[in-house]
């Protein structure tokens, strides 16, 4: 299958700004390579040293995006509102565009081999680790190891958003938990679900490679007789009711399903919400409120929010 790769050049002060540009124009996942926050990784305690020296020897001294559409009758136009976001807006501070975009076509086993060396065992919260199957990892005492192969399908537990909502599902899973994953990507969220011992997951995606990514996890980590993944939007495959609602997506999204949640969540369910900008949390609580739900907590890592709420 043949991708367009769209690689964003910008600067750190501006990381955030076009990630947020991209992310509202419809993109699930991005790459971002930034030098700094790799030399930053090898000067810590942790045991960085498995990263790939080539990233730090990029050229360019600034940030890379990188975002990753399929070939199809809609992709001139969603490349050319990249570029007029991107391109032809400047920041107020500099009067400089944001960036430059470049297109450059890529095949999906190219590109699920070359990403491969940003992606190594990671721990999220008390006990999940996260570790690539193509990756040798010597489990510790108490962890729940959780193997996962994203490939085109972004959602490989680095992401701030994805930390927080398994911090989160750590909190408020138990065995007797029904669970929903909106938006599954690669599954992760179900399967961590699962792990931590629900008795049962529905995941849903709407694109259909997800779906197929999501079922290939679900089946490498034997988690087939909890997990569930389905292909749909948002709750239109859904006919039960869940003790919780994990949604790792954007802002807006997230907005216009609140008024539907209490058909699919239990009186005492919890809402797990995240992939929400810090701009746009007091907009997403607003409406969570004003639907009936009421705050449990709020956390926020590197600009990015996770809300937790139940109804009142």
């Amino acid at each position: 299958m043949k991708w367009v790769e769209v690689q964003i050049k910008t600067t750190t002060e501006a990381e955030e700004i076009v990630a947020n540009i991209m992310y509202d124009l419809g993109v699930t996942g991005l790459a971002i390579e930034d030098p700094s926050d790799i030399l930053a990784f090898q000067q810590s305690e942790e045991d960085w040293d498995y990263i790939d020296p080539e990233l730090v020897k990029q050229d360019y001294e600034g940030v890379i995006i990188k975002a990753y559409f399929p070939e199809d009758e809609n992709l001139p136009d969603k490349i050319q509102l990249v570029k007029d976001n991107i391109e032809n807006i400047p920041m107020r501070e500099t009067g400089k565009a944001l960036g430059s975009v470049t297109i450059t076509e890529v095949y999906e086993e190219d590109w699920a081999e070359a990403w491969k060396k940003y992606y190594k065992p990671i721990k999220l919260g008390e006990k999940i680790v996260i570790k690539p199957t193509w990756e040798e990892y010597e489990k510790k005492e108490g962890e729940i190891v959780i193997e996962l192969d994203p490939g085109m399908a972004f959602g490989t537990g680095t992401h701030e958003t994805t930390m927080l909502c398994i911090e989160a599902l750590e909190k408020y899973v138990n065995n007797n938990t029904f669970v929903y994953d909106v938006g599954c990507g690669s599954g992760i969220l179900s399967i961590v679900s699962a792990k931590l011992g629900a008795k049962k997951v529905v995941g849903v995606d709407l694109d259909p490679l997800c779906v197929k990514i999501s079922r290939e996890n679900v089946s490498i980590n034997r988690v087939e007789n909890t997990v569930e993944i389905l292909e749909g939007n948002l709750f239109d495959k859904f006919t039960e009711k869940a003790d919780i609602i994990v949604c790792n997506i954007i802002a807006e999204v997230i907005i216009d399903m609140v008024k539907h949640l209490k058909k699919y969540l239990k009186d005492d369910g919890v809402f797990i919400a995240s992939g929400i900008i810090v701009e746009k949390k007091e907009k997403v609580k607003e409406e969570l409120v004003s639907n009936g739900f009421k705050m449990l907590e709020e956390k926020i890592t590197n600009d990015w929010v996770l809300i937790v709420s139940s109804m009142e």
